[in-house]
């Protein structure tokens, strides 16, 4: 069974209509659950070769949306990818190199895998098969990957596992301070800036955009981002993870350098849009599992601006 273009916008629109709650003052921040509005419609393809720098590779948009076959724009970067990785197992088993790219980098709707251990990516994947691992606001992103965890085999995700722990993790993120922001909409589950050039008030918001809107709509594994965060978030972020109000210092799971062990990932130069959705949902109980007994006294007492300045910090750190 193949997904059609077509088929799947029409998806993402159903469940984006379904899924998007009116954000209150107190509820989630809708900068960090981008939810695509009613009527999103995704941009027909014409047919056109895309290209990404320092790729001889090419592919048209109808194949970079492909949920079964993973573009692989770079393949000297990495080792050769498993099946399951590459082309998933149709019907139900979408390529793992789709959404998380070719080598592990994933993008501010899902999880890096960069410097994860092959245990831990199996552990979570588990708790998404099991139920335990769901967001404060339905996503797509998880849906899709929920979806998948139920169909994978044991043996497909060891394979998928071993390969994203055997690739040696990289910075693609640049952590800038500031009070004014460039003004985005919601581009299929991220943040893009709008046309025009207009910026805004930062507030307490993270605005996390990719370098190149295109590259990334491409799937491209080396695309790269900036998260605007607000005047201070750092310095202050650093404090609250060695001595402020947090129960437990940052380092005593994650590791000295933040980098992660075998049983906590590393949080040090990951997504902070995908830090915060974490930190929010261990704090609300919509994440549980091994970890969440953990997590959940850590940051219950923690504001949104404490979260904000936490992963603003751990994503200027690098992997």
């Amino acid at each position: 069974m193949r997904v059609s273009s077509a088929l799947f916008a029409l998806s993402l629109a159903s469940l984006a209509s379904a899924s998007a709650p009116a954000q209150s003052q107190d509820g989630p921040p809708a900068w960090a659950y981008p939810v695509n509005p009613p009527n999103f419609q995704r941009a027909a393809d014409d047919g056109t070769i895309r290209r990404v720098p320092d790729s001889a590779a090419g592919f048209t948009l109808t194949q970079v949306r492909d949920l079964f076959t993973a573009p692989d724009w770079h393949p000297e970067d990495h080792p050769a990818m498993p099946e399951i990785v590459a082309k998933g197992r149709k019907p139900d088993v979408l390529a793992c190199g789709v959404c998380h790219r070719a080598d592990g980098p994933g993008g501010p709707e899902n999880a890096s895998l960069f410097g994860l251990s092959a245990e831990y990516i199996i552990q979570q994947t588990m708790e998404f098969k099991t139920g335990l691992r769901t967001n404060s606001v339905p996503r797509i992103a998880t849906d899709l990957m929920i979806k998948t965890s139920k169909a994978v085999t044991g043996q497909e995700l060891k394979e998928a596992a071993d390969y994203f722990a055997s690739i040696k993790p990289r910075s693609n993120i640049a952590v800038v301070e500031t009070d004014t922001v460039p003004k985005t909409h919601v581009r299929d589950l991220f943040l893009a800036p709008m046309d025009g050039g207009e910026n805004e008030p930062i507030g307490q918001r993270i605005i996390e955009i990719p370098e190149n809107v295109e590259h990334f709509v491409s799937r491209d594994s080396r695309a790269r981002f900036v998260a605007y965060v607000p005047l201070g978030s750092i310095q202050k972020g650093r404090a609250l993870a060695a001595t402020g109000d947090l129960r437990v210092q940052c380092a005593a799971c994650h590791g000295a350098d933040l980098r992660g062990t075998a049983v906590a990932p590393g949080i040090a130069s990951r997504s902070p849009t995908y830090t915060f959705r974490q930190l929010y949902d261990f704090k609300t109980g919509a994440r549980k599992g091994a970890n969440s007994e953990l997590m959940k006294p850590v940051v219950e007492k923690l504001s949104i601006d404490d979260m904000i300045a936490l992963v603003a910090y751990t994503a200027s750190l690098m992997p």
